[in-house]
C-alpha cells in the first residue's frame, strides 16, 4: 500500500464522550465546513466526467453507480431521484448496491467483499460501451467496486471512481478519478460523515449537470419533472405562468392539456 488511507486516520478531536452536546455539534460543524472545499478541488475531474456522459447519453448511453454500504446507498438515492425530478426513464441512471435492494435498509454481511458480483449485477442491465460506470467507495478499496470497474474497463466501458483516498486502488483504476480529501472523520473511520457528504455533493453535481447538458432544464426550472402530487402540479403551473406571462388559471389549463411543463411552454410560446 503506497498511499495514506486518510479515511482511517485518527479524528482531529478526542475524548468525544466527555463533551457537552453543543460542543459535539460545533466540532462536527467545524469539520463539515471542510467538505465543500474538498469537492471544489475535483471540479476539473467532474467536468470531464459530465462532458463524457452527455456525449454518450445523446447516443442512448446510461449512467451506472456501483457501491457498497453508505456509498452504494448514495448512488441508489441519486439515481432514484432522476425520474421524478427530470422525467427520465428509470433505466437511464441506475444505482446498484452490493447485496441488492435489501442492502439499502439493512447491512448485508460480506456483500462488498465479492469481487465478481458487481459485473454480474451490471450484466443484468445488458451494459454496453455507450454506458458509463461510476464506482463509489470512500476507502477506495472495496472489492465489489474494484471488480466491477476492472471488468467494465476490459469491455471498453468508461469508468470513474468517487473516493476519499487519493492514490487508492479505486483512484488508480478508474479512467476518471474523483478523489476528495476531506481529512479524518469526526468519529474516526465513520465515513458516513464527511466522506458520505462529499460523495452526495459530487453525485449531485454529476447528475444535475448532466441533466442540464442534455436539455432537461429550461432557464433554472425542472421543466420535465413528473407531476405526481399536488405540490408538484402547483409548481408546474407556476413555472408555466411565469414562463409565458399568463394568469395561474390559464397556465393550469395549459398544463393539464399538455401534461408537462416543457410541452405547455412550447405550446404557449
Amino acid at each position: 500500500m503506497n498511499y495514506i488511507k486518510i479515511t482511517e486516520t485518527p479524528s482531529n478531536h478526542d475524548n468525544l464522550e466527555q463533551l457537552d452536546t453543543v460542543s459535539i455539534l460545533n466540532k462536527m460543524n467545524e469539520e463539515d465546513k471542510k467538505v465543500a472545499d474538498a469537492v471544489a478541488e475535483v471540479i476539473p475531474q467532474i467536468t470531464i466526467l459530465v462532458d463524457a456522459l452527455a456525449e454518450r447519453f445523446e447516443k442512448g448511453g446510461r449512467l451506472f453507480y456501483i457501491g457498497a454500504g453508505t456509498s452504494g446507498r448514495l448512488g441508489v438515492l441519486d439515481a432514484s431521484e432522476i425520474p421524478p425530478t427530470y422525467g427520465m426513464p428509470h433505466e437511464r441512471v441506475v444505482g446498484i448496491i452490493a447485496g441488492g435492494d435489501i442492502a439499502i435498509r439493512k447491512s448485508v454481511e460480506n456483500a462488498e467483499d465479492d469481487i465478481n458480483q458487481a459485473w454480474k449485477d451490471l450484466m443484468v442491465h445488458n451494459i454496453t460501451d455507450l454506458d458509463v460506470v461510476v464506482g463509489i467507495a470512500a476507502s477506495g478499496t472495496t472489492p465489489y467496486v474494484l471488480g466491477g470497474l476492472a471488468e467494465a474497463k476490459k469491455n471498453g466501458i468508461l469508468t470513474a471512481g468517487v473516493t476519499n483516498n487519493p492514490g487508492s486502488p479505486l483512484a488508480e483504476a478508474a479512467d476518471i478519478a474523483i478523489a476528495m480529501n476531506v481529512g479524518p472523520e469526526f468519529v474516526t473511520g465513520s465515513t458516513r460523515m464527511k466522506s458520505g457528504t462529499s460523495q452526495k455533493l459530487a453525485l449531485n453535481m454529476i447528475s444535475t449537470a448532466l441533466m442540464i447538458k442534455i436539455g432537461r432544464v429550461k432557464g433554472n426550472k425542472m421543466v420535465n419533472m413528473q407531476l405526481s402530487n399536488v405540490k408538484l402540479v402547483d409548481r408546474g403551473v407556476r413555472y408555466v405562468s411565469e414562463g409565458l406571462g399568463i394568469e395561474y388559471a390559464a397556465a393550469e389549463k395549459l398544463l393539464k392539456e399538455h401534461g408537462s411543463v416543457k410541452a405547455a411552454l412550447d405550446a404557449g410560446a
